[in-house]
């Protein structure tokens, strides 16, 4: 053996190695702030945390983001055909609410 020389006895793990292994695994912080003045409570701050891969996440059941029309293009296209069809029906209610009244006024004008 060369003098020397140093021998570690643990396995180098680089960075890329330890972020695999989170998202294969997903990791869950959690914890509690609470500010209190003579036993009352001023202030009080839940912090939830969880880091985990896309198909870990889907596999516990948290999908939000195929939902928010901000990080989905789905969902921003099925949010866009509802708000326009929302739109159409409420179109459709003014034009038939104003219907009646326009014919009343024709009605009275031909009265006079």
């Amino acid at each position: 053996m060369e003098r020397g020389a140093i021998i570690h006895g643990t396995q180098a793990t680089n960075l890329a190695d330890i972020l695999e292994r989170v998202l294969d695994k997903g990791v869950v912080i959690a914890g509690d702030i609470r500010i209190k003045l003579l036993d009352i409570e001023l202030l009080t701050l839940q912090l939830r945390l969880v880091i985990a891969s896309v198909d870990k996440a889907k596999e516990m059941g948290i999908d939000w983001w195929q939902l928010d029309p901000f990080l989905s293009s789905k969902a921003r296209e099925n949010g866009k055909g509802e708000e326009i069809e929302a739109l159409k029906q409420r179109v459709e209610q003014l034009e038939a609410c104003q219907a009646p009244r326009d014919g009343r006024k024709e009605r009275s004008r031909k009265r006079v």
